[in-house]
């Protein structure tokens, strides 16, 4: 700048209002429809999961939960927020606990009292590890190092 005058900030603009984020944030249409989407792969992820640990053991076992552990931070990381998470959580819950109803019969779904067991406490403690867990960080974020 050559002609010596100096750019100062307006001090007659209005103070804005800071933008409201998380659970104070406006509704969002397409925010509720994926959570609804992400509640209904969380049910059908319980109710194959429910297929799955009852018909091979030890193995199908790990694979419910892995789909369970993949659902919950997918969401996580989709969405952004732990209600991403918290989400399909919600949908597996659901669908599980309606599948431990049982039939007029007398069966039920689940196989063994043991794989039953490890999957609530399983899926539920993936749920929880998936909420809980810090922000992941930003997508081209500085790292803080120079020269990279």
């Amino acid at each position: 700048m050559s002609s010596g005058k100096q750019r100062r900030p307006r001090s007659d603009a209005p103070p804005r209002e800071p933008v409201p984020t998380g659970l104070a944030a406006p509704l969002n249409p397409g925010r509720i429809g994926a959570y609804l989407g992400l509640a209904v792969l969380g049910a059908l992820v319980g109710l194959a999961g429910a297929f799955v640990q009852a018909a091979w053991f030890p193995g199908g076992l790990l694979l419910a939960l892995v789909a369970c552990a993949g659902l919950f931070y997918g969401g996580r990381i989709l969405i952004g927020t732990q209600v991403g998470s918290l989400a399909p959580a919600a949908g597996w819950l659901i669908s599980v606990i309606v599948l431990l109803g049982g039939r007029p019969e007398g069966d039920y779904v689940f196989g063994d009292e043991l794989g039953l067991i490890l999957f609530m406490l399983g899926g539920m403690a993936v749920a929880v590890m998936c909420a809980t867990m810090s922000r992941s960080p930003q997508q081209g974020a500085d790292n803080g190092r120079p020269g990279k």
